[in-house]
């Protein structure tokens, strides 16, 4: 009995085992209803649970990614068959990367196979975060739920914020993400307030909830990426974005 535990153990290990696999994945992103993205990547390393990879794009923890690519069969949990192997991930850690040493790579990220289809609540709203169950499914892969405690309105995230906003007026350059990948939009503005997690920003551009963006200042030697929690027009007729930041913080 003895032995057939370790040797279960010892399967269990193998399979779990990251393999250097530079294999081509095209990765396909949604930020809401009307903006989708692809783009071609190659793997770091892969499990039949999981993989690593770079992108030229951001992304943020408990988003789901749907990848393609011609995974070897024994490493399948289904399509065994199939030229392709499409599968959903979740992404579960995301690191920053120097573009310019990195062949243009933003940020590499590890995400964990959750199935052949996204969640219902992905469809309404591609935004949505999630997270990992405790439970995982018959074939191995990951289950998720709706990340709990998701912030949808301004509102529930002054409640709950980790740290205080400070009310400080910084001179900050947002750029905006656009499909081709470029920092196609971009404004010069003011923050109402910043935290080391955040900050709510004036400004005109008209970008949705989900979307990602580039905050940075001179005078602070600043440069992070955001993704928009929400946006709301103020009594003064002033749009503000309020802004959650990906990966790194601001140095207050």
């Amino acid at each position: 009995m003895a032995d057939k535990a370790a040797n279960s153990d010892e399967k269990s290990k193998r399979l779990r085992e990251r393999i250097a696999l530079a294999l081509p994945v095209r990765v396909y992103g949604r930020e809401g209803v009307n903006h989708e993205w692809t783009e071609m990547s190659r793997l770091v390393d892969v499990t039949p649970f999981g993989a690593r990879l770079r992108l030229k794009r951001p992304t943020e923890t408990g988003r789901l990614l749907r990848l393609t690519l011609a995974m070897p069969r024994q490493l399948r949990c289904f399509d065994h068959i199939e030229d392709q192997y499409r599968i959903w991930s979740l992404v579960r850690n995301v690191k920053l990367l120097n573009p310019g040493a990195e062949r243009g790579a933003l940020v590499e990220i590890g995400v964990a196979f959750v199935g052949k289809r996204p969640p219902r609540s992905f469809e309404s709203d591609p935004t949505q975060r999630y997270e990992i169950a405790q439970s995982s499914s018959e074939v191995g892969l990951w289950r998720v739920k709706e990340e709990a405690g998701q912030l949808l309105t301004e509102v529930s995230a002054s409640d709950k914020r980790k740290e205080t906003r400070h009310t400080i007026p910084i001179e900050v350059l947002i750029e905006v993400f656009d499909q081709e990948m470029e920092l196609s939009l971009k404004k010069k503005t003011v923050t109402e307030n910043i935290s080391r997690q955040g900050a709510a920003v004036f400004t005109t551009l008209d970008v949705l909830p989900g979307r990602f963006v580039k905050l940075s200042s001179k005078e602070y030697g600043a440069s992070v990426l955001a993704v928009v929690r929400s946006r709301r027009t103020g009594a003064d007729g002033i749009r503000r974005l309020h802004l959650e930041f990906v990966g790194s913080e601001w140095p207050l």
